[in-house]
């Protein structure tokens, strides 16, 4: 098993797969979440642009914006010492063109101390792929559902259940790794058709929603605690946070409201040569 003090590395999740050894992966929105999961030994951190549904507000992953994720990126990256760091490509900052994604991506590693970027689609990114490769920008590749193509897809369902459509899968998981991903993440496809890209590949995989056959697993922070209101299939809650902070911000409000806080333990004081001298009328007088 992999020393939990020792930096996670590309290299490293290679010989992980080699050796059977899943792979923990957790996003992550910001510094304080970002340590929590490095001291608890998680290998891989996301910085996915999950951050619109989880953090920002946002109905999707659509909106977010590059600048967004960079903010982001930048707030995890201080929160690691060890777990791979890697920076989600948001809609439209790769898709334009391969000028445009060598030249996001690279704000990533160069801004934000990503040590990765990923991205969503099979062949038809594959040149976008090959190109940040070649000039040493590690990708982490994204197939079966895509969140940023939700309305294309006509939503969040299972992708790869007809056999036309898993064989398009098998197809993209070959055509990234060819093109120089160093790993893929699948994401609510048949338990089965995650085993069978698994053994095709040389590269890791991570799966959300894919079974127990991938090479590693992924979690949204929120969804492993309990933050999210929703609760899916697809996750484990090993917490219920959610409930226990209401539970506490309640007892401060009413804390407040009773005037049981704050006390004087919670106060700070003067001298009282100074409290005697402010309470005399003519030496108020002076200020």
């Amino acid at each position: 098993m992999a020393d939990p003090q020792e930096k996670v590395t590309i290299p490293k999740l290679f010989e992980m797969k080699a050796r059977g050894e899943p792979i923990s992966m957790v996003t992550a929105y910001d510094c304080p979440t970002a340590r929590l999961a490095d001291q608890a030994g998680i290998d891989v951190v996301l910085v996915g642009d999950s951050v619109g549904n989880n953090v920002l507000g946002y109905e999707s992953t659509v909106p977010v914006t590059l600048e967004e994720m960079l903010h982001h990126t930048r707030a995890v990256r201080r929160g690691l010492e060890r777990a791979l760091l890697v920076g989600d490509m948001p809609f439209l900052s790769y898709q334009v063109s391969v000028e445009q994604a060598i030249e996001s991506a690279g704000r990533f590693l160069k801004e934000a101390g990503a040590d990765a970027v990923k991205l969503e689609g099979g062949e038809e990114v594959a040149d976008r792929v090959e190109a940040l490769d070649k000039m040493g920008i590690p990708v982490l590749g994204h197939i079966g559902l895509l969140p940023q193509r939700v309305s294309q897809t006509g939503g969040y369902r299972v992708q790869g259940r007809e056999e036309a459509q898993a064989r398009r899968l098998l197809h993209d998981a070959k055509a990234l790794e060819e093109a120089g991903a160093f790993a893929l993440i699948l994401e609510l496809i048949p338990w089965q058709l995650a085993k069978l890209v698994t053994e095709s590949v040389k590269i890791p995989t991570i799966g959300i929603g894919a079974g127990p056959h991938c090479d590693g697993q992924v979690l949204v922070f929120h969804d492993v605690v309990g933050l999210s209101e929703r609760r899916l299939k697809l996750a484990k809650r090993y917490a219920e946070l959610a409930e226990i902070i209401e539970n506490a911000l309640k007892a401060y409000r009413e804390d407040v409201k009773q005037k049981r806080f704050p006390t004087l333990e919670n106060s700070f004081s003067m001298p009282e040569e100074v409290v005697r001298r402010l309470q005399r009328p003519q030496e108020r007088e002076e200020f």
